[in-house]
């Protein structure tokens, strides 16, 4: 018996029901299939810093929409979920929480109670940001759920530390980097964000011993003068070239600064002599390496001045710098100050400014394990999309530094790196050594560092399969297929994957890389919490629905294009819901059980073959084939945007607008059944293809739907029903073009009857003149005489070669066929005449203003370029409408 069906969409009481249908069912679970071809993509590990935001729910949308077209196309595929830990962001985190509600720092736990405390968290968050990903409806494969710090992963990350430290590539140094004093800790050159900031720049006067000359340095970071060891120039800059090897004295402190010479100096930057401050500027320390000079830090990890600033120790670093600039300008060593606009460093995570700073660290040596990612780039193994991004990539290979991978903190995966405490021999190894090979102690400290979060992360498209261990997974699943992901961590991710998968399985980990856009407010700035902007993806999930979510983004998103959204936008996925509840609630009325037995391919083609089938039917079954093979073609080549406005505008525009209103007559007719038959078996199954190509972006309403009409011969789940294939068998080009002409005639009549004001319910006649070369669609009007009826109010259609304009009738022109409508009986001609005329008075009116606008030529120098060009636009727009006010006149005096 068929079921009553709500006349309204109800999503709230869809959802939770089908995700757990399909939880049950276990169609999300991938296994091992060597009868099936595999897909396979890993998702970006979400932080368990917080709940899910929008980019998340765009980001996982893009791949949803992959992972079930591929399911349907029979493969065996595998979207494998998790989290991350994300160390730095996790520990400040709960840092924040821990100082808020027990006012403690992470020292008054000590270290263990401390991580048992973010182990705590993360079991909360990752719970929780896993519940938010099912209630968007994505298909991930729970059952394999991994996280950056489980056991696997820390098994595998101990193996690839100890390995590339094994072959020499992972080293230990005092080197520069970038030092957060917030978060105590040091930075990969990725994780620092620049910014241009306005600041000054200060000429200092540094006294030459033994003379009554100053040397000038400019500076814009006057604290670091303080760790100054020398005073460097250009060897071949005239002004200093006699001052080369004498001493400058260093103000307020007056320690002797030997004047040097290096070819890094830049003559045009400031004076031309620099101050050399190796412990606090990459630069100064390189130039220290080739003279010789020792460094000397003036800063603690907070950056507040230690014993060597002297006087200044104890103040932070900003606080010394205000005292120090009161000390040189009172002994007058200050010669000038200018404004300077500079690019200033910061934590990419608390947004400190960062210190250049002087560290013993942990480093990777980048550039043999580049090598091999930037060739896998050239040769074309990996494809990214938008295509502009390999440029980019490629460009960072090239000119790579080496990564320091230490961090400072407490949660993370701690350096598997042993010293023996009875010789300092250092040794790497996935568990505590039992016995010191070298002098037979038996008692090791592990290195308290831990690693950088990114250096699990490299590891997640086989390590998540089961690396280091040869597993059927991993033989089977890797490498990846496609990866989708925001541009803004394409260094510290994608290319880190790159490089570690050729580096241990041999292989590149993924053929397709694509970036997504960037989630921006309406206004087009990033979301984030300081600006109060942002929008909450659940929330909208509960007011719309998860399709309503889904639909929204993926109508907004170009190929990797960033998105400009406020809430208002969800009621556009909101709608489109709607229209395909009650295109199939249309349907749902006419049909029989009988009905959805005959809505299959086979007795399609047989009316197809016996001619049963009439235009429309024709038509529209051409025009699904055309828009298969376009979707199909769209989402193969991750053009996401394109494959969703092709299916929306087929089924809105051609499958609703047209083709439900073309099979009206014939559904309501009782005394032909067998047409009326054949018009629900097209309907349905061309919905049930419409149902199919919309799966994947808009998963719940389709599977409600297709449920309620698949029949014996269909999958039981619309998730594993086979995805539409183009049948050209269906492929009509001139049904296309015939009812494309009977299109524009249809519209056109409309277009008169808006125009002219006549009132929707009268019915009008027409007369079609035909010109000698139609003969053909002459015919086609005369059959379809009942399209006219239905869409354009005709009830009388005259369609000859000798027909001629009547008196009083509006007209048209459509395909070389003049279209003739009379007025008589249909208007008030005296008031529409009166109507048009005050119309056109008032267009006029404002044509004549828009033209001393724009003959203006104060406005046009003045104005934007875009506003110029929006009134000229607007001037083109009313002469047209002013044409056609004049002509629908014309129409009524004729």
């Amino acid at each position: 018996m068929k079921q009553e069906l709500q006349k309204i969409y109800d999503a709230k009481s869809v959802e939770d029901r089908l995700y757990q249908f399909w939880l049950d069912k276990k169609y999300f679970h991938a296994e091992v299939n060597t009868d099936r071809q595999p897909y396979t993509i890993v998702i970006p590990p979400p932080n368990v810093t917080d709940i899910l935001h929008m980019g998340h729910a765009f980001n996982c949308t893009i791949q949803d929409i992959i992972v079930r077209f591929e399911r349907m196309r029979e493969k065996e595929t595998l979207w494998l979920p998790g989290t991350d830990h994300a160390g730095i962001a996790t520990q400040n985190v709960v840092e924040r929480f821990l100082r808020k509600e027990q006012n403690k720092g992470r020292d008054d736990l000590g270290r263990e109670k401390f991580i048992e405390l973010v182990w705590q968290w993360k079991e909360d968050r990752g719970g929780r940001i896993i519940e938010q990903l099912k209630r968007m409806g994505f298909s991930c494969d729970w059952q394999r759920e991994r996280f950056t710090m489980d056991k696997g992963m820390s098994r595998a990350v101990s193996e690839v530390f100890i390995r590339l430290y094994k072959k020499g590539l992972i080293y230990r140094g005092k080197y520069m980097v970038n030092w957060c004093p917030r978060c105590q800790t040091a930075l990969s050159d990725e994780e620092v964000d620049h910014e241009e900031q306005q600041g000054s720049l200060w000429y200092i006067k540094y006294p030459v011993l033994g003379t009554t000359r100053f040397i000038s340095v400019a500076t814009t970071r006057p604290e670091t003068m303080l760790g100054d060891v020398a005073v460097a120039v250009h060897p071949k800059d005239k002004r200093y070239m006699d001052l080369i090897g004498k001493k400058a004295i260093l103000p307020i402190v007056g320690r002797e600064l030997e004047i040097i010479a290096d070819d890094i100096v830049d003559k045009d930057f400031g004076t031309g002599a620099v101050k050399v401050t190796p412990a606090h500027d990459p630069n100064d320390f390189l130039m220290a390496q080739r003279q010789g000079l020792v460094a000397i830090d003036v800063m603690n990890d907070d950056a507040s001045m230690n014993a060597s600033a002297g006087k200044f120790a104890g103040m932070d670093r900003l606080q010394a710098r205000k005292y120090l600039l009161k000390d040189l300008k009172s002994g007058d060593f200050i010669e000038k100050v200018e404004d300077h606009t500079h690019s200033v460093g910061q934590c990419y995570r608390c947004k400190t400014r960062i210190e250049p700073r002087l560290s013993e660290q942990w480093f990777v040596k980048m550039k043999p394990l580049a090598e091999p990612a930037l060739q896998a780039i050239k040769d074309g193994k990996i494809k990214l999309h938008p295509a502009r991004w390999t440029k980019v990539f490629i460009n960072w290979l090239e000119n790579i530094h080496d990564w320091c991978i230490s961090r400072q903190i407490w949660w993370g995966h701690q350096i598997p790196v042993y010293t023996c405490e009875g010789c300092d021999e250092v040794v790497a190894s996935v568990k505590l050594p039992t016995k010191c090979k070298k002098c037979g102690e038996g008692t090791f400290k592990q290195e308290e560092d831990v690693l950088d979060t990114w250096f699990s992360s490299q590891l997640w498209p086989f390590a998540t399969l089961g690396w280091p261990k040869k597993t059927a997974d991993l033989n089977y699943f890797y490498p990846t297929d496609s990866l989708v992901t925001g541009p803004d961590i394409i260094f510290f991710w994608v290319s880190r994957m790159v490089m570690m998968g050729l580096e241990f399985m041999g292989e590149v980990p993924f053929q397709d890389v694509y970036f997504n856009g960037i989630i921006r407010d309406a206004e087009g700035r990033k979301m984030s919490k300081s600006l109060g902007n942002g929008i909450d993806p659940l929330e909208m999930v509960n007011k719309y629905s998860a399709d309503a979510v889904r639909f929204s983004l993926l109508d907004l998103s170009a190929e990797g294009q960033d998105i400009n959204l406020s809430e208002r936008t969800f009621e556009v996925g909101r709608n489109f819901s709607n229209k395909v509840w009650n295109a199939f609630r249309f349907l749902w009325m006419n049909l029989e059980e009988s009905n959805l037995e005959n809505a299959n391919s086979d007795f399609i083609q047989e009316a197809l073959s016996s001619k049963k089938l009439d235009l429309a039917d024709r038509w529209i079954l051409s025009r699904c084939q055309r828009t298969i093979r376009k979707v199909t073609r769209a989402l193969e080549q991750f053009k996401f945007h394109e494959a969703n406005d092709a299916i929306y505008n087929f089924f809105w525009k051609e499958y609703c607008d047209w083709y439900l209103e073309l099979i009206k007559p014939r559904l309501y007719n009782s005394e032909a059944p067998e047409k009326k038959q054949v018009a629900l078996a097209v309907a349905t199954v061309s919905l049930k293809k419409i149902l199919q190509m919309l799966h994947p972006v808009i998963p719940f309403i389709t599977e409600e739907l297709w449920l309620k009409v698949r029949n014996k011969q269909d999958a039981e789940s619309i998730m594993i029903s086979k995805w539409p294939v183009e049948n050209r068998v269906f492929i009509d080009d001139n049904s296309e073009k015939e009812l494309e002409v009977l299109q524009n005639m249809i519209g056109a009549i409309r277009n008169i009857r808006g125009e002219m004001n006549v009132p929707p319910h009268k019915k009008a006649k027409v007369i079609v003149a035909v010109s000698g070369q139609n003969g053909k669609l002459q015919d086609s009007i005369l059959l379809n005489k009942e399209y006219f009826a239905q869409l354009a109010k005709v009830d009388e259609l005259e369609c000859s070669k000798t027909a001629a304009k009547p008196p009083k009738a509006a007209s048209a022109v459509i395909n070389n066929f003049e279209i003739f409508l009379p007025l008589e009986g249909l208007i008030d001609f005296e008031v529409e005449r009166a109507r048009l005329e005050k119309n056109i008075t008032h267009l006029e009116k404002q044509l004549e203003g828009l033209n001393t606008k724009l003959q203006s030529p104060d406005f046009l120098s003045k104005a934007p370029g875009n506003i110029v060009e929006l009134e000229k636009k607007k001037k083109v727009d009313f002469e047209s409408n002013l044409n056609k006010l004049k002509t629908n006149l014309e129409s009524l005096a004729a």
